[in-house]
């Protein structure tokens, strides 16, 4: 019993030796409160009773074993609260210093302090322990206000618009148009949003993520999700916001908006298809990583965070879909609906939720607007072709410059017939090719044929006429072929076109030679009576006539050299041919004729007078025709 005794006092002492030195720390501490030491005091005096109440047992050796297992018990509760007054101490040193000095020993000690609310509010025996509750609940009020002080902090030093450079580095890289390939950039960059790599952009540090997540996870904790919410929203956005300006996106009014998208609709189809396929990315992912595992409105926070700057986009883009019809916005309204259509999953994907609706709407509308823009400015191009109605006339029957302008046209539709294929909702490939698009092209073509044989009557000269069909028609059937594009409109209207431009030359040679062939043409009569028999010839054609003949070759001949050496076939090759053409027919007979009537004209005197030009002569002359000289 001796030994007994003189443990439980040597635990006494050793008790109050530390509830002494703990109540002199306290006493030291900046957040000393009178309630506290007091809590102390109390417990000290606890301390002594129990020693007096001991003192007897240790003298009485008969005391029961149940008065020691209660002095057992006392002793140890006595313990348990210099304990959680200990971790007080030690917390209260932590949570005075600031938490970006060590942020996992701040919530580790915040933490801490909550067990020790826990434990004396699980025991309603220790009423004399109220004073140190409120000091660690004070405790835990400041730990809040610099908790989420730091956030805030955080989040603004590193919530910094992002560079451009930056976010174009994360583009995959394209290879470089080649010189062969008729596709334009919008539809190579559309078929490259299915395979191309986009890298996210680091918007936040990768070692000050984690960071956050913690801050919010203890600022959900303690209820201050709100202040968590308003935080995080506001420094986004205004990143956001920022990145775009640097973009080149700024909140316009209509007007403004109207005249910005006109002249910068290149532009803006880069920096949609920037904002979506990295930056926005980007955003959603480090939302989900800040507020992973937290119970946290994040969708809603995201859509506020990207609802402003995604609507100023999507308005640039409304304000071209509602502009009014023009052919000239035709390929303006395609890059942007590719663009568009391109995006449409990654936009499903990063405005997932309910809050984010909204904006997947506002992005879907956009999209079957600038379709139906596409789509109608397309079908009323047939009857602007048509009708295009300019009083230019090509003198020399050379290329009009409508020609040029509509087959220009017609290569800009090829260049976009994935994105129109698209829009007409047609396959890529396979056999429906006579599809939408290929109708609505044919008719563009035939529209053009009918405004062409309109501007070919301003010719007052047929043959003229026919040479600019021929040239006209010859440019837009070697342009169809030449464009790769034998899916829209086939060998078969190549080959019926051909005829045409063929028609052309054969009307032309008709129109512009018929009479010079009818001089070369002499019908045999058998001979003129009143002729001597050295002025007629074997055939019986009197040299009057063969002179006449002569002189009537000579001068539509001239006539035909001074015109038609100044009109002007472009293409060296169709030159050729119909010239050639004209060779095959006018020579041999030219020779002919020379060969029947020659030596009557040269029984004559001057007959170089007549026969003026050997064959030889006549087809060098015929190489100066179609110069345009």
């Amino acid at each position: 019993m001796d030994q007994t005794g003189s443990g439980l006092h040597k635990r006494m002492e050793a008790l109050s030796l530390q509830a002494s030195a703990l109540r002199d720390a306290l006493q030291r501490s900046e957040e000393n409160t009178d309630s506290a030491v007091a809590a102390l005091d109390s417990f000290d005096r606890h301390v002594s009773a129990i020693e007096a109440s001991i003192r007897p047992a240790q003298v009485r050796a008969q005391a029961s074993t149940m008065a020691n297992e209660n002095i057992d018990r006392t002793i140890e509760t006595a313990e348990a609260i210099l304990a959680q007054f200990e971790i007080v101490r030690r917390a209260e040193a932590v949570i005075l210093r600031c938490p970006h000095e060590d942020l996992k020993s701040f919530l580790e000690a915040v933490d801490l302090l909550k067990g020790v609310i826990h434990f004396f509010s699980s025991n309603k025996n220790f009423k004399s322990c109220e004073g140190v509750l409120n000091q660690v609940n004070n405790l835990l009020t400041k730990s809040k206000l610099k908790i989420e002080e730091e956030f805030r902090q955080l989040m603004s030093t590193y919530s910094k618009a992002s560079e451009p450079a930056l976010l174009l580095d994360c583009l995959p890289k394209l290879p470089l148009t080649s010189e062969g390939n008729s596709e334009s950039v919008g539809e190579q960059l559309s078929k490259s949003f299915e395979s191309a790599t986009y890298r996210t952009p680091i918007l936040i540090p990768p070692r000050i993520l984690p960071l956050l997540h913690d801050i919010a996870h203890q600022l959900v904790q303690d209820g201050n999700q709100q202040s968590c919410y308003r935080i995080y929203r506001d420094a986004r956005s205004s990143a956001l916001e920022l990145s775009l300006q640097k973009l080149g996106i700024e909140k316009l009014t209509e007007d403004k908006m109207q005249h910005w998208v006109s002249s910068n609709v290149g532009t803006w189809t880069h920096i949609m298809h920037i904002t979506v396929k990295v930056l926005l990315a980007g955003e959603r992912k480090i939302c989900d990583q800040i507020f992973d595992g937290i119970t946290f409105k994040k969708d809603q926070c995201f859509a506020e965070v990207a609802g402003s700057s995604v609507m100023t986009l999507l308005g640039f883009g409304d304000v071209v879909a509602k502009s009014k019809r023009s052919h000239e916005n035709l390929f303006l309204l395609l890059e942007m609906y590719g663009l568009m259509h391109g995006i449409q999953s990654e936009v499903e994907v990063i405005f997932q939720g309910n809050f984010c609706s909204g904006m997947r709407e506002a992005a879907l509308n956009l999209t079957k607007s600038l379709a139906q823009a596409a789509q109608e400015t397309l079908l009323d191009l047939e009857v602007a072709v048509e009708k295009e109605n300019s009083k230019t006339i090509v003198q020399n029957g050379n290329l009009h410059p409508f020609t040029i302008e509509v087959m220009n046209y017609v290569k800009g539709l090829f260049d976009y017939q994935s994105t129109l294929k698209i829009l007409f909702q047609q396959p890529q490939s396979g056999s429906e090719t006579e599809s939408q698009l290929a109708i609505i092209t044919m008719k563009i073509m035939q529209a053009f044929q009918n405004n062409l044989n309109g501007k070919s009557k301003q010719y007052k000269d047929p043959a003229l006429s026919h040479i600019f069909l021929m040239n006209n028609l010859h440019y837009m059937v070697t342009f169809v072929r030449r464009s790769e594009s034998n899916d829209i409109l086939d060998g078969d209207w190549i080959q019926r076109h051909r005829k045409i431009v063929q028609q052309n030359a054969n009307q032309y040679k008709r129109v512009a030679w018929a009479k010079i062939f009818q001089t070369l043409s002499v019908q045999v009569t058998g001979g003129n009576s009143s002729s001597s028999p050295s002025d007629v010839s074997s055939t019986g054609v009197s040299r009057t006539v063969i002179k006449e003949r002569f002189k009537s070759f000579n001068m539509q001949f001239e006539d035909l050299h001074a015109k038609q050496s100044q009109w002007t076939i472009p293409d060296q090759e169709l030159r050729d041919e119909l010239r050639l053409a004209v060779a095959e027919v006018l020579l041999p007979a030219y020779r002919s004729f020379i060969s029947r009537f020659g030596n009557l004209i040269k029984r004559g005197r001057n007959p170089h007078k007549y026969i003026k030009y050997s064959p030889e002569e006549l087809d060098q002359m015929l190489g100066q025709f179609f110069l345009g000289q």
